[in-house]
């Protein structure tokens, strides 16, 4: 669903490479998480995936489409919900919910049958004939999700889906990121929960330096170490003690 060969990006003016060699291959039907500091080269990678970044080097693939050669149907298979639920604040949320279907070619009656059933789950039947620019943080970003499940993607990307939510709204966006890897498709998100991507991933890479560490398979870790351990140990604590945590 998602295949990441040998990706490098490098800012200008900058001689560290914030992603360096990084290769990857998603499943499909899995929830894959995608851990590491600030300034690991978690938000270059997904910024990269998506077509925002374009790589230095690398190949990156999506639903079996070369993102490079063929970005139109690589995009067309993607949904993406950034950390900073970027929208257009003038206009409502059914609005921009019809924007970005228009933009994927959604059926009217799809549309309104997807986007109708995460309004009421979301809790936003009374603002979503309201500008935006009136909603919370987390109606915003509500919206963001909304916007980016419209045309029912195959992959799934999420830049840390949590911040702003409260613990309600949070329990359904997991609800939902488990519904849509049990219909075959893939979920590929960032965060800084541990316990939360331990107890909902299928597996989880860990990335410092812009280096990848490892992937780790959560129904298989090294005998005697949970994810917390695994990421401590990885990113420069010397010792880490099961009591201490």
């Amino acid at each position: 669903m998602l295949k990441i060969t040998n990706l490098s990006k490098t800012y200008a003016g900058s001689s560290v490479k914030s992603v360096d060699n990084l290769s990857l291959e998603l499943k499909q039907g899995e929830i894959f998480g995608f851990l590491g500091p600030n300034g690991a080269g978690k938000s270059t990678t997904i910024k990269s995936i998506v077509g925002i970044l374009p790589p230095d080097e690398g190949i990156i693939e999506i639903n079996g489409y070369n993102l490079k050669t063929d970005p139109l149907n690589a995009k067309m298979s993607m949904g993406y919900v950034p950390d900073n639920h970027a929208v257009y604040e003038r206009l409502t949320g059914r609005e921009f919910v019809n924007y970005v279907a228009d933009l994927y070619g959604v059926s009217k009656e799809e549309r309104e049958t997807i986007a109708n059933y995460y309004v009421e789950k979301f809790k936003l039947t009374a603002a979503f004939d309201k500008q935006i620019k009136s909603y919370s943080h987390g109606m915003k970003q509500k919206i963001t999700l909304i916007s980016a499940l419209v045309h029912s993607p195959k992959l799934w990307v999420l830049d840390e889906p949590l911040v702003g939510l409260d613990p309600q709204s949070a329990y359904q966006v997991k609800k939902y990121m488990k519904e849509h890897a049990k219909k075959g498709n893939t979920v590929f998100f960032s965060s800084h929960i541990i316990d939360m991507v331990e107890k909902l991933c299928d597996r989880v890479a860990i990335i410092l330096g812009g280096k990848l560490q490892g992937v780790y398979d959560l129904k298989n870790l090294p005998e005697g170490k949970n994810l917390e351990q695994i990421f401590l140990e990885t990113i420069g604590e010397e010792e880490v003690d099961e009591s201490d945590i």
